[in-house]
């Protein structure tokens, strides 16, 4: 019997749907020649997951996610309809949870309880939303970015403080700044100079006046002895009276002191009086310059009676610079 064309395109057509079908039901994770049974599970959120995803044990793929769907209105829940297709035993209290990868495969494993009931057809495992690999990588990766963003923003805050450092503003102030160290460092070392220097100056004029009472020794040794034969004088008077003499003096003195504290009376006012002192100063000075025409023309204080004729030249009117190692004029003619 011959077989018409018609007859041969429908029985073709009539396959490849039926090969279509039985694909389509495959990749859904609906068995076609094998014996499986469903599992239920709920979860709050399905983000990742779809429908024909394998479901694993310890690695294993065991089924594929057959359907999901809604709960109820509210989406309280989302209902996970799991095909197994391997004959395993699952305890009842094994616990369901979504697991991604980095390449983006994302599928349903199964962590094996220790019940020693078995999981049935229609029955319902509890779920645990625990974090992929992925969200565990970005929680460990969220904390060392906060580190990283405050060690750029202070890694910020250096920059703009060396900006500052370097603008020309700040740098003609630094400038100026060691302007300023290199002549004060000048200063010091003329300070400092051994031989023109103030402190080598005051250090001569010290050396000077220490000369002079080592000249006039015979002179000071001579001022003590008097005071000693001072002092035996009065050690010889009488006590009692010199006590009540002194007691008296004190009073007197403690009286004086305190009209002097209070400015009260001439010697008050004598010694809170600054031309007291510019006029010590003079006096003193004028001694000096009293005794040292003394020591260079002592002819013209005795009147030629013990070194000669009088000395006729002029007064000395301002002190000598070095009295020890200066020799005036007149000494040396006069040698």
């Amino acid at each position: 019997m011959k077989i018409s064309n018609e007859t041969k395109v429908g029985a073709l057509t009539a396959i490849a749907i039926t090969l279509l079908i039985l694909g389509f039901n495959f990749l859904k994770g609906k068995p076609i020649f094998e014996k499986s049974f469903k599992v239920y599970t709920i979860f709050h959120s399905v983000e990742g997951l779809s429908v024909s995803n394998a479901v694993m044990i310890n690695g294993l793929q065991v089924g594929k996610v057959y359907k999901m769907q809604e709960t109820d209105k509210n989406l309280s829940g989302i209902l996970v309809t799991l095909n197994l297709s391997k004959s395993i035993n699952i305890p009842k209290n094994s616990i369901v949870h979504i697991s991604g990868s980095l390449l983006g495969n994302t599928t349903l494993d199964i962590d094996l309880g220790n019940d020693a009931a078995f999981v049935r057809n229609g029955d319902t495992l509890a779920s645990n939303t625990t974090l992929g690999l992925l969200d565990q990588v970005k929680s460990s990766l969220d904390p060392a970015m906060v580190k990283i963003n405050a060690s750029l923003q202070t890694l910020d805050s250096v920059l703009k403080l060396i900006g500052n450092v370097f603008d020309p503003r700040t740098q003609n102030n630094f400038q100026t700044i060691f302007a300023n160290l290199a002549i004060s460092t000048a200063h010091l070392n003329s300070l400092l100079n051994t031989q023109t220097g103030a402190l080598a100056q005051t250090l001569s004029n010290a050396s000077a006046f220490t000369g002079n009472l080592k000249k006039n020794n015979d002179t000071i040794t001579e001022i003590f002895a008097n005071l000693k034969n001072t002092t035996g004088q009065l050690a010889g008077l009488e006590l009692q009276q010199t006590l009540t003499k002194l007691d008296a003096a004190v009073t007197g003195l403690s009286t004086t002191l305190h009209k002097v504290n209070n400015n009260d009376g001439t010697l008050g006012l004598l010694m809170n009086d600054k031309k007291l002192y510019t006029n010590l100063n003079s006096t003193a000075n004028s001694l000096n310059i009293l005794l040292q025409d003394f020591r260079i023309h002592p002819r013209r204080y005795t009147g030629g009676l013990v070194f000669g004729k009088k000395d006729k030249s002029a007064p000395l009117m301002t002190p000598l610079p070095d009295s020890l190692t200066t020799v005036p004029a007149t000494d040396k003619k006069r040698k």
